[in-house]
């Protein structure tokens, strides 16, 4: 009889440990993730009443497998167009968790005496919310439709987002034993630079070549076809450094835009639902039960953390953006759990050897925890909203209930927040891909040309004068508002005072990206020195504010662009008409 290859018995293993608790757990009406972590426990090292799976590294490709499929699936789930949709109240309260989170997980975990990197972790762990637990217990309570849980739904696509671009962040700090603000910002806008590109991309590429085949594929050869272009991006994203997961998504997301989204996402589920599996089953093989005893104060202290900052948090956070109390209430309370990322963040940090053997049961406990009380949470926000409205002062009531609008006011506000950010951010995005091929154009060919010609204090200094005086006009466009976007912003801005921390929030970032860009170029071309730098960087913004000549160019540029853009869609609209009519 051959022998039996410890990867298909160990996969057998899992299967059927997974298979039998996660029918228990249905039965029991408890979450189907939880199941997989405590089969993962059973079919682990650290169990030994039970067979144990033999070969760690074989597991280890599946779960890798697995977090492909993941991404891929949850990319499918998302559109770049929900980001524009969701409003201003997730972007606010998703950004506000994250930011605070962060802040807070890292200073915790510092005071739990774990190392800076581990405490880094920590904060990134923490700091985003379970999509898959909070839409299943939306769905066994009933909820799903209300306004308030599309509100937090708005919340976990920001998250989701965010949680992608810390899975790439974090280990590249990491490595680095040090957090290199040039370092940091190189490898964000490098990371942008091909987001942006992919998509641009992606939307015509894809779409178009889908159009072209998509009769002749069947569910079998779409989901030939979906996994090739999956498991392509991620050999692409691989190549440039990237994570596999973060291609996944990309490709995820680019797919989201086609026609055929519903149907490649029912055709690519049992896939995703298999590896996905056998990845948070392999989660629960790290884990060693009995360090739950041996480290229950930081487990404690983390689960609190997490459920009191994310309440709070996130309860402000949408009241900041004028939604009623009640609804702030309720959607902080749907939002008080750990999310799947802390698993595939956790384990990304293990794989590269930055994490402690502690950290990973930690946050699995939490997360189970936290999952436990997700429904109850969820349960206990109406209660709680009585009790704090039955005993607030009645000149808070007032002030609330002044400061919340109806459901047609709110619904306008929206149409304005969506064409702000539509705007504003598809602007603030392609100046900033413009000016970052501008400065690594600048960097690796202008530079090291300049200084093998010239001496080096002249190299550096025409370096630094040509690529400012390349960037300056994009620069200005963002410095610049046109009368357009200044309507909104004004109409927004005295419609309701809980509309102007935001507007605030808007302009200061779009100022950071200014500064930033000027500051890269200065300190890489030129100096380091601290006093140096800021007074060339604020004689060059006043003369980016000053200049009429740089405006126009701008807006010559501008209209240029929007041109061609609108060119391009009418050129495709008639050649769809006359399709059509063939």
């Amino acid at each position: 009889m051959d022998h039996l290859p410890a990867l298909i018995s160990d996969l057998a293993l899992i299967m059927i440990c997974a298979g039998i608790i996660t029918v228990l757990f249905k039965k029991l009406k408890q979450p189907v993730v939880l199941g997989y972590i405590l089969a993962g426990i059973i079919v682990g090292p650290h169990f030994a009443l039970l067979p144990t799976a033999a070969d760690k590294t074989n597991i280890q490709i599946w779960a890798d497998i697995g977090v492909i499929f993941l991404l891929f699936s949850l990319g499918l789930e998302f559109s770049f167009k929900k980001i524009v949709n969701v409003g201003k109240s997730a972007i606010i309260t998703a950004s506000a968790n994250i930011l605070f989170m962060l802040l807070i997980g890292y200073h915790v975990g510092l005071g739990l005496g774990w190392s800076t990197t581990e405490s880094l972790f920590l904060g990134g762990m923490i700091s985003m919310s379970s999509t898959t637990i909070i839409i299943k217990a939306f769905e066994e309570l009933n909820l799903k439709g209300q306004k308030f849980t599309d509100l937090v739904f708005g919340v976990l696509v920001v998250e989701d987002v965010v949680g992608i671009l810390l899975l790439v962040l974090l280990p590249t700090i990491s490595i680095g034993k040090s957090v290199d603000g040039i370092e940091l910002l190189l490898s964000s806008s490098k990371l942008i630079f091909f987001l942006v590109l992919w998509f641009i991309t992606g939307v015509y590429l894809v779409p178009t070549f889908l159009k072209k085949v998509i009769h002749l594929l069947n569910d079998e050869l779409l989901l030939l076809v979906s996994m090739a272009l999956c498991l392509g991006m991620v050999w692409l994203a691989t190549s440039f450094g990237f994570s596999s997961a973060l291609g996944a998504f990309i490709m995820g997301s680019i797919l989201a835009e086609t026609d055929e989204a519903e149907r490649i996402e029912c055709t690519i589920k049992p896939v995703k639902d298999l590896f996905g599996a056998v990845f948070f089953t392999s989660v629960g093989m790290l884990v060693d039960p009995y360090m739950f005893i041996e480290y229950i104060v930081p487990i404690i202290a983390i689960t609190l953390l997490v459920m009191l900052g994310k309440i709070i948090l996130s309860t402000f956070g949408f009241l900041l953006s004028g939604n009623r109390l009640e609804t702030s209430i309720l959607c902080g309370f749907s939002l008080a759990q750990v999310g799947e990322f802390a698993f595939i963040i956790a384990s990304s940090g293990m794989a590269i050897g930055v994490l402690g053997n502690y950290v990973y049961p930690t946050i699995v406990a939490v997360s189970v925890v936290t999952t436990f009380t997700t429904p109850l949470m969820i349960g206990a926000a109406k209660p709680f909203y009585n009790f704090i409205y039955r005993h607030l002062p009645q000149r808070w009531k007032d002030y609330l209930s002044t400061h919340t609008t109806s459901k047609k006011d709110t619904n306008a506000e929206e149409e304005l927040w969506k064409q702000l950010f539509k705007k504003y951010f598809v602007k603030l995005c392609i100046a900033s891909v413009i000016l970052i091929a501008i400065i690594n154009i600048s960097f690796y060919i202008l530079q090291p040309f300049l200084v093998s010609h010239l001496p080096g204090r002249v190299a550096d200094l025409t370096a630094t004068l040509l690529t400012l005086a390349a960037m300056s006009p994009f620069l200005q466009g963002l410095l610049s508002v046109n009368s357009d976007l200044a309507r909104i912003y004004l109409t927004l801005w005295h419609k309701r005072m809980t509309n102007r921390l935001p507007l605030i929030l808007c302009t200061v970032l779009r100022m950071a990206v200014i500064v930033i860009f000027i500051m890269v170029v200065i300190n890489h071309l030129f100096t380091k020195d601290f006093y140096v730098t800021y007074a060339l960087m604020g004689l060059f913004i006043v003369i980016l504010y000053k200049s009429t000549w740089l405006s126009k160019k701008y807006k010559n540029i501008e209209r240029q662009f929007l041109s061609n853009l609108y060119r391009y869609k009418e050129k495709d609209a008639g050649e769809t008409h006359n399709e059509v009519e063939k």
